[in-house]
């Protein structure tokens, strides 16, 4: 069961998990943090360390927060679909692109009021 970064981390990007993480599978993109779904070993020091309790394994994502799933997988898919292996992730390196569905989900996230 993978762990996935959820609406939290939207804007706020700490860091801090990619700190602790011994794949380094949390890659940066231009808004949040993403999980690669197979890089990571499911250790759970990202969600340990989180200041914004932003992750989650898979089968724990609040129903609200259920389409974060699809969005940390989509991070790593390009045009054809097909799943990105980038072999971990370093700082400095280019973030990545955020997948379309993102800005919908902020968008609602602060409709609904929640910062």
């Amino acid at each position: 069961m993978t762990l996935v970064i959820t609406s939290t981390c939207i804007d706020v990007k700490d860091g801090i998990c990619t700190t602790v993480c011994p794949v380094d599978c949390i890659y940066e993109g231009e808004r949040m943090f993403y999980i690669h779904p197979t890089e990571c070993i499911e250790c759970g020091m990202c969600e340990s360390i989180c200041p914004v309790d932003a992750i989650r394994y898979a089968d724990e994502v609040e129903d609200a927060e259920h389409a974060f799933i699809a969005v940390n997988d989509a991070a790593f898919r390009n045009e054809a679909d097909a799943l990105l292996e980038p072999g971990g992730w370093t700082k400095g390196d280019d973030p990545l692109k955020d997948p379309p569905g993102l800005t919908a989900l902020a968008a609602q996230r602060a409709d609904a009021g929640v910062v």
